[in-house]
């Protein structure tokens, strides 16, 4: 590696690099031992490349190069793999009788008041809610003979859909009133079938989100029933199967920079981190738990569906920390760690060092030492 170096080879050192592994965030140093020999070595001493090689060791002529020690702002961050895809997983369920005459294309986004496919030629709407539609909503003689969780997603609806206005129908309302029943021709009269005022079983389908179609299950010309659609959310996500050695060093609200396979970068936050760690069945992989980031510009991610990328993650960040390359680092025989600086007059010696944030992602490494500053130059191995 350079004079120092060569010291410690002749004198029966060995230098190990940590294994490129993208998925577990070990320290990258290059690392310097000595042998069994129990030599010592002064650290503060000026190293030159030494004479004629000693009996039995060989002169290590590895080439290097200088690294600029500088102070800027460092973070931490573990890099993982990840998947980009969409969010949920939604079953669409058929309670209308009937022929199916129209379905939908995979890749198809599906909103509020929009038609998710046709039975016997009638449509079959999407409105928003948690609740199955389950039942006929009509009015009855009074509002308070029609009421209960669907009818109230119901009023929600045709409100959001401007077919009533919260004048006239509160969309905190579980009752079937005569502002509903008018809301319901309002939606009718749109989608282009008899104003009744009244929804059969069947003719509404309540979902939480605008869906994607991911599956067609259903056959045209197929008597209705059952699971017509498989669909997901619009909304995207990053799927990470975080390593569980690593979990308490993620946390929600991390920063992360996701470079996607078109090899460009966008950023995102962590949003969720799972606390139960689970191992594939018949897999000797280590145990993993779902960690979900958010991304900031969604669009940005294109419409591909599970694919891969690269996830960095940056669990920690300091000020005004003088840096140098990890590759500069070298372990000392009694231990710690030292840099080798080369003077003005191009002298080198060592200077030991305390170490503190790595930057994985950058190879840079937070260190403080005596007589270390911003400026100087450090050897490490040539590129």
């Amino acid at each position: 590696m350079s004079a120092a170096t060569d010291e410690l080879a002749d004198a029966g050192a060995i230098v190990y690099e940590r294994p490129r592994h993208r998925r577990r965030r070990w320290l990258l140093v290059a690392v310097a031992v000595l042998a069994a020999a129990g030599v010592a070595i002064a650290i503060t001493h000026p190293f030159r490349r030494p004479g004629p090689a000693k009996s039995g060791a060989a002169d290590n002529g590895a080439a290097t190069s200088l690294a600029t020690v500088s102070r800027r702002s460092l973070s931490a961050q573990t890099q993982v793999d990840g998947t980009l895809e969409y969010v949920g997983s939604y079953n669409v369920v058929n309670q209308a009788r009937g022929t199916i005459t129209s379905l939908p294309a995979v890749g198809h986004v599906i909103r509020q008041g929009q038609v998710l496919y046709r039975v016997d030629g009638k449509p079959v709407v999407l409105l928003y809610g948690s609740t199955p539609a389950y039942r006929t909503l009509a009015e009855g003689a009074e509002a308070s003979d029609v009421t209960g969780a669907d009818v109230r997603q119901l009023n929600v609806a045709l409100v959001a859909l401007g077919y009533a206005s919260r004048d006239d129908l509160d969309p905190t309302s579980d009752e079937f009133s005569w502002a509903t029943k008018a809301g319901v021709k309002k939606l009718q009269a749109a989608l282009g079938v008899d104003e009744t005022g009244k929804l059969t079983l069947g003719d509404i389908v309540f979902l939480p989100t605008a869906l994607r179609v991911t599956e067609v299950t259903a056959t045209l010309g197929a008597q209705a029933g059952g699971n017509v659609l498989k669909t997901s959310s619009t909304r995207r996500q990053v799927s990470i199967d975080l390593e569980a050695t690593q979990q308490s060093t993620v946390k929600i609200g991390d920063t992360v920079t996701i470079t996607l396979p078109n090899g460009s970068t966008t950023p995102g936050r962590v949003s969720s981190v799972g606390t139960v760690a689970t191992t594939k069945a018949g897999s000797d992989s280590a145990p993993t738990v779902v960690v979900d980031v958010t991304l900031t510009h969604p669009k940005a991610s294109g419409t591909l569906d599970k694919a891969p990328v690269l996830v960095a993650i940056t669990t920690d960040t300091v000020k005004n920390a003088l840096v140098v390359p990890v590759t500069a680092l070298v372990a000392l025989a009694g231990g710690g760690y030292a840099v080798e600086v080369s003077g003005s007059d191009g002298v080198r010696h060592l200077v030991p060092v305390s170490l503190g944030l790595f930057d994985d992602a950058q190879g840079l490494v937070q260190v403080t030492g005596s007589g270390l500053r911003a400026g100087q130059h450090v050897v490490v191995p040539a590129s």
